[in-house]
């Protein structure tokens, strides 16, 4: 009987483990150059961040130095995917006018697991590219109309909610946004009821955050979840 009793006291980590990993909430991100690392992001998706970085454009050369990697371990949650792209706009029009309908927030938003939390953080390179603004619009986006910023940004968070349903969608919020664009964000996320992590005094290099500003924005991140729970 002792012997059994031991027994079951050596097993009583190992459950409490299995419960925490299994009780641990998951994150998925839909994101730009921002969240990207080599490696932890679809195959294909450009990357800003990687193994072998140049020193004059970022001092990050760890994915465990990336803001979402500090965050999901440091605050016990699980990673369900990262579909980062680097240089994606959330609508379809890029850099220099360019078709970017094969990278744009509103092609990837599917693609995101099946996870707890969505946190998307776009918007930089849509206000970086000067995309087309467009008018505000809730439903019946046309095809034309999902190449400027405000039809596709209502399109992205309105199938996201129906296609995502019970799970909790953050839309993260970069500083030194175009006002146009950061007001758009606003609008639209209130129309939609998704909260806003706007982003404050982020250390950056070459307009990417530094590892500095990622601790930042991780510790920013912490302080928005603790709130808004």
């Amino acid at each position: 009987m002792k012997k059994i009793i031991f027994i079951l006291l050596l097993l009583i980590p190992v459950y409490c483990d299995l419960l925490c990993a299994q009780s641990a909430k998951s994150v998925s991100i839909l994101g730009d150059s921002y969240s990207t690392f080599e490696g932890f992001i679809p195959e294909g998706n450009y990357c800003w961040y990687n193994l072998n970085p140049d020193k004059d454009h970022t001092d990050v050369e760890a994915v465990t130095q990336t803001w979402w990697h500090k965050f999901i371990k440091e605050n016990g949650y699980k990673l369900e995917k990262n579909n980062s792209f680097s240089g994606a706009t959330i609508c379809n029009t890029g850099y220099e006018k360019a078709d970017y309908s094969d990278r744009s927030f509103i092609t990837r938003m599917k693609d995101l697991g099946s996870p707890d939390i969505i946190y998307i953080f776009g918007g930089t390179n849509d206000s970086w590219a000067n995309s087309p603004i467009g008018d505000y619009k809730y439903e019946n986006q046309t095809a034309e109309e999902l190449y400027s910023f405000r039809p596709a940004m209502s399109y992205l968070l309105s199938h996201m909610k129906d296609y995502y349903p019970n799970v909790e969608i953050i839309f993260m919020m970069n500083t030194e946004l175009k006002p146009e664009i950061s007001e758009s964000i606003n609008e639209i996320c209130n129309h939609y009821d998704i909260p806003i992590l706007e982003l404050k005094d982020i250390h950056k290099q070459s307009g990417h955050p530094s590892v500095a500003g990622m601790s930042q924005i991780s510790e920013q991140v912490k302080a928005f979840m603790n709130q808004y729970k």
